[in-house]
């Protein structure tokens, strides 16, 4: 299973860590330097949520974006109903 939103398909995206040190030029130093680089990963906020998809109600990943949108329709809340035989 990949981290991947069902809706708007964001996934994992890799990048670099860059470490400085030294202090800014606009501060009075001599300016910052790079000191590493290492590599990262940036990861979305994957949510895994139960959504109508398809007239079925099935689990999905999706982001907070996606939900925030407005993309995920929630499945509609169970009516229980206390029968007279399960009551006693």
């Amino acid at each position: 299973m990949s981290r991947v939103c069902f809706f708007t398909g964001k996934h994992t995206t890799f990048g670099q860590s860059i470490s400085r040190r030294g202090k800014a030029k606009y501060l009075g130093g001599v300016g910052k330097k790079v000191t590493g680089i290492s590599k990262r990963a940036f990861k979305p906020n994957i949510q895994k949520v139960r959504a109508l998809v398809d007239g079925k109600i099935v689990r999905i990943k999706v982001s907070a974006k996606a939900i925030r949108m407005g993309l995920v329709v929630k499945p509609p809340k169970r009516t229980y109903k206390v029968t007279e035989a399960s009551a006693s």
